[in-house]
């Protein structure tokens, strides 16, 4: 009885970890063919590319040149100093010398009932001059000149309200490193393979584009002003929909962020991250949780029927299918790999598609269940 059980639920996890793979996350790996808009429009909109930053003046002094060399006719850089306390203010006051296209708006304080990033982003957005905004974080940096123009073409050219990017972090050869490799395009494979399903349920804020008018016209935040994240996901959560997104995949148009150097510092973020998703919609939490949830059961199961199996055929069987799943999940992860970042080295998946499983479980479940997370 206890073997008819197991095996019912091995082979009911493992048709649902291949219509997710297949099926669903295989519209970003396998079937999606980019196509090359005109981008060259003689009078483009202009374009306000945003930053909050707090404790920022070492990225800063990277980041805003390199925004000043994007590709694009004309744009505002927007350098929120939400109450910095190290050089950040004396750096924005030297390059707005430099850089005539800078603007600062410096934050003192928090009000008690809103959380702070939420804060400084409605204030700056609150005072751009255009209305295509642009949000990168700090740490950030575009992967080339045409950024800016790939990111706002949907926006400004196909009257989408939003326009999701890719944020990827750099490489080094750590294991922390690694798992933020798997972690990052993993969460990207879901949320743009969803998304050119028409099913868009959230975005990254360090590469997101969106119109101010509608930002205001939503009055911001004012469903989640107490969540400490959430000012991207979200709040793309909320709006987006079938009509009104597009997905911006092109290794051009992604950002490049430094990843965390300890297990402690990755630890935060994510609990804020997993933190936020409990507050998406419920939908969006099923579709997201039915994976992981038949991808537990698929190991987990199938480690089972092992365990309790005497047919050495059944073993072997029971070991195919585990091997024609991580195969899968390879070329799946290959795929989306090559579409987001034009690189196709990710023998690495095969290890991290297990360590993640457990890492997922256990800091899900600490973020969802935790009330007590920050910012910086």
């Amino acid at each position: 009885m206890i073997f008819q059980v197991l095996g019912l639920l091995f082979l009911t996890a493992l048709l649902f970890q291949f219509i997710y793979l297949v099926c669903i996350y295989g519209r970003l790996a396998f079937f999606f063919r980019p196509v090359k808009e005109n981008l060259n429009d003689a009078n483009p909109e202009a374009v306000t590319m945003l930053i909050v930053a707090r404790n920022e003046y070492q990225n800063l002094q990277k980041l805003i040149p390199e925004l000043a060399k994007q590709d694009y006719p004309k744009f505002e850089l927007m350098v929120v100093n939400d109450q910095s306390t190290d050089q950040t203010a004396e750096l924005l006051e030297e390059f707005m010398e430099i850089y005539p296209n800078l603007r600062t708006v410096t934050v003192n304080y928090t009000p008690a009932h809103v959380t702070p990033k939420k804060y400084a982003l409605t204030l700056g957005i609150k005072v751009a001059k255009h209305d295509v905004i642009l949000l990168t974080d700090a740490d950030c940096t575009p992967a080339s000149k045409n950024w800016a123009k790939l990111m706002t073409a949907p926006v400004r050219l196909q009257n989408k309200t939003f326009a999701i990017g890719y944020g990827a972090y750099r490489k080094d050869k750590s294991f922390l490193n690694w798992l933020i490799q798997y972690e990052t395009v993993f969460t990207a494979l879901q949320y743009f393979s969803f998304g050119l399903w028409k099913s868009p349920y959230m975005a990254v804020g360090r590469n997101l584009c969106y119109r101010k008018s509608f930002f205001m016209e939503k009055k911001a935040f004012k469903n989640f002003w107490h969540i400490l994240g959430g000012d991207d996901d979200l709040f793309v959560n909320q709006y987006a929909n079938s009509s009104n997104t597009s997905m911006v995949i092109d290794p051009e148009s992604i950002t490049v962020s430094e990843p965390k150097r300890t297990f402690s510092s990755y630890n935060i973020q994510k609990k804020r991250h997993f933190q936020a998703g409990k507050y998406y919609k419920t939908l969006d939490k099923l579709k997201i949780g039915l994976f992981a949830f038949s991808h537990l059961l698929f190991w987990a199961s199938g480690i089972a029927l092992m365990a309790v199996s005497k047919d050495p055929m059944i073993i072997a069987g029971i070991g195919a299918l585990f091997l024609i799943r991580t195969t899968i999940a390879y070329g799946v992860f290959r795929g989306a790999y090559r579409k987001l970042e034009g690189q196709t080295k990710v023998f690495w998946t095969i290890f991290f598609d297990l360590i993640y499983l457990g890492y997922f479980w256990v800091m899900g479940t600490k973020g969802y269940l935790s009330k007590t997370v920050r910012w910086k």
